[in-house]
């Protein structure tokens, strides 16, 4: 059987995972095997970052609803339950922005749910 020289394939495998590592501190990018965990710890981490993004935010806007909510004299539950009772379907990322940007329209859709609710 004929030997197998892997000399450009390897290369070409560790230049990916040392661009990867670029930036990392010490040995985590000078040393292969280092920089190698590392960059696979570091996918893992990014994978994990990219699904806990959207709860942050998700968090985020029903804090700053809950708050715009407040000012027009209702909470967050009602508000939301009151705009599903009045047929208004609009998603929490807009209703955040404006409560942030055009209170007057969010005070508009806070007295239709407060309305609709009874």
């Amino acid at each position: 059987m004929a030997r197998i020289k892997r000399a450009v394939n390897a290369v070409k495998k560790r230049r990916k995972v040392f661009k990867l590592a670029k930036g990392y501190y010490g040995a985590k990018s000078k040393q292969y095997r280092a920089a190698s965990q590392q960059v696979m710890k570091s996918m893992a981490y990014a994978y994990v970052g990219r699904k806990l993004k959207k709860r942050e935010y998700r968090k985020l806007w029903i804090a700053r609803i809950n708050a715009g909510a407040r000012m027009c004299g209702t909470t967050y539950s009602r508000m939301i339950n009151g705009l599903k009772i009045a047929g208004i379907d609009i998603n929490r990322k807009v209703l955040a922005d404006l409560a942030v940007t055009d209170m007057k329209a969010f005070n508009e859709l806070a007295q239709i749910a407060i309305n609709a609710r009874g």
